[in-house]
C-alpha cells in the first residue's frame, strides 16, 4: 500500500510542472489583455488631452486685461496646459506652416492674439465644452472661442464604442482564462486520483488529504502568477527598446497592480479547482476512478 502511494506521488509530480506551465501561459494571456486595457485608456486620454481650445482676443487690448483673463482660465479645473500667442508669434507660425509670407493679409488682423489651452480628459464632452465656451466668451476682450466641434462629437462616440468593445473583450477573455485554468488543474489532479482515494481508504480525513494539495495549489498558483508577471514585464521592456514612444505609456503603479491581480487570480482559481477536484474524487467510488 505504501509503495503504491509512493508510486502515485511520483506519477503526480510531473503534472505539477505542466500545471504551472499551463496556468502561467493562460495568465500571461490575461496579462496581455490587462496591458492593452491599461495602455488603451492612456492612449485615449492622451488623444483627448491633445484637443485645443482657442480664445481669440480683440485688437489693441491692455496687457492687464489679457493677463486677468489668462489667470482666470488657468485657475479653472478643466485646464491642463495653457499658452498665450501674441500677434507676432501667430504670424511666424502662419508663415512657417504655410511656407509663404502673406504679410499684407496678416497685417489686416487675420491672425489676432489668442490664449490657447488644452483640456483634461474628463472635460472632453460637447455639453461641458459649450459651457466653457459660454463662460469665457462673456469677457469683453474676447472676440471668439473656438474648438473643433465635429471632432469632439466623433471622438466621444468613437471612444465610447472602443470602451464597450474593450469591456466585452475583457469579460469574454477573463471567462475563457478561468475555464482554461480550471481545466488545466483538473487534468493535473486526475493523475493524483488514486493517491487521494488510497489515503481515504486507509482512514485519512478529508482535511488531512486536502490540506497538502491545497497548499501546493497556492504555491503553484502564486508561482504561475509571478512567472506570468515577469514575462509581461519583459515584453514591456522589449517593446520599449524597439519603440521609444512606448516608454511614455509606462505606468509603474498600474503594472504592479496588474502583477498583483495575476498572482491573486492564479492562486484563487488554482486553489478552487484543486479543492473541488479533491472533494470530487473523495466522493467517487473506487470503480469510478478507472
Amino acid at each position: 500500500m505504501v509503495k503504491a502511494g509512493r508510486a502515485s506521488i511520483k506519477r503526480g509530480k510531473p503534472s505539477y510542472f505542466m500545471s504551472i506551465l499551463g496556468v502561467t501561459l493562460v495568465l500571461f494571456l490575461m496579462g496581455i489583455i490587462g496591458l492593452l486595457t491599461i495602455n488603451g485608456r492612456k492612449i485615449i486620454r492622451s488623444i483627448k488631452e491633445s484637443l485645443e481650445v482657442q480664445v481669440y482676443l480683440k485688437q489693441n487690448i491692455k496687457d492687464t486685461s489679457r493677463e486677468n483673463l489668462q489667470n482666470y482660465i488657468s485657475s479653472q479645473p478643466y485646464v491642463k496646459d495653457l499658452k498665450y500667442t501674441d500677434k507676432e508669434t501667430a504670424k511666424k507660425e502662419w508663415v512657417k506652416s504655410g511656407g509663404e509670407d502673406f504679410t499684407q493679409l496678416i497685417d489686416n488682423s487675420l491672425l489676432p492674439p489668442s490664449i490657447d489651452f488644452t483640456l483634461k480628459a474628463e472635460f472632453i464632452d460637447s455639453a461641458k465644452l459649450a459651457e466653457i465656451q459660454t463662460d469665457i466668451a462673456r469677457f469683453p476682450i474676447v472676440d471668439e472661442v473656438k474648438y473643433p466641434t465635429a471632432v469632439v462629437q466623433k471622438m466621444s462616440a468613437n471612444f465610447r464604442m472602443v470602451t464597450v468593445i474593450l469591456l466585452i473583450a475583457a469579460i469574454l477573455i477573463s471567462a475563457t482564462v478561468i475555464i482554461l485554468i480550471d481545466n488545466t488543474i483538473r487534468l493535473a489532479m486526475f493523475s493524483n486520483r488514486f493517491l487521494i482515494k488510497t489515503m481515504q481508504m486507509v482512514g485519512a480525513t478529508r482535511w488531512y488529504i486536502a490540506k497538502p494539495l491545497d497548499i501546493r495549489a497556492i504555491i503553484n498558483g502564486a508561482l504561475s502568477g509571478i512567472l506570468a508577471t515577469a514575462i509581461v514585464y519583459l515584453l514591456v521592456v522589449g517593446l520599449e527598446s524597439f519603440f521609444a514612444d512606448f516608454k511614455k505609456l509606462r505606468d509603474t503603479q498600474s503594472l504592479l497592480l496588474l502583477g498583483f491581480v495575476l498572482v491573486v487570480l492564479g492562486v484563487a482559481i488554482t486553489l478552487f479547482s484543486t479543492h473541488r477536484s479533491v472533494i470530487k474524487y473523495l466522493r467517487m467510488k473506487l470503480d469510478e476512478l478507472y
